[in-house]
């Protein structure tokens, strides 16, 4: 979007993703957040100052720590947060976890990548363009965010 044909302009763009987390330990919630925030960010081109702010959802059998501690270890401190539970409904999937971001970004729609992975795929199935994933390099890159922000 440019306002002259020349000059772009940022307009805030919602950035949806979800995973299952395997158990309801404050070790497992960091770990999936910190996983699904990771893709979310690489996929996307994310600039930590370009980010409004995230809400983090879970269902209500995730409860031992709040997932938006995984942005702060990622060094987001200046970036607005919100955990809260997801609505109790029949059928619904459990131990999933949510995040929409509120990004700033020059964008349009649809090239933005929601990311659904580690069966939360079956929330978004008409979002499975998601590239294979290399764990071990993920978590690699997620390492050095962390360190980056303890150093900071």
């Amino acid at each position: 979007m440019t306002l002259d044909n020349s000059t772009p302009i940022k307009v805030c763009r919602g950035i949806r993703g979800a995973t299952i987390i395997e158990e309801n330990t404050p070790e497992a919630i960091l770990k999936g957040t910190r996983e699904l925030l990771a893709l979310i960010i690489r996929l996307n081109g994310i600039e930590q100052e370009d980010v409004a702010s995230a809400i983090f959802s879970t269902t209500s059998d995730l409860d031992a720590t709040f997932p938006a501690v995984a942005a702060r270890q990622f060094n987001w401190f200046d970036v607005a947060l919100m955990c809260f539970h997801e609505l109790e409904t029949p059928g619904a999937m459990r131990k999933c976890l949510r995040i929409l971001i509120h990004w700033n970004t020059e964008k349009s729609a649809n090239e933005i990548k929601h990311v659904y992975i580690k069966g939360a795929e079956k929330l978004r199935p008409e979002r499975g363009d998601l590239p294979p994933v290399d764990w071990d390099e993920l978590e690699e890159w997620i390492q050095k965010q962390i360190n980056r922000s303890v150093v900071q």
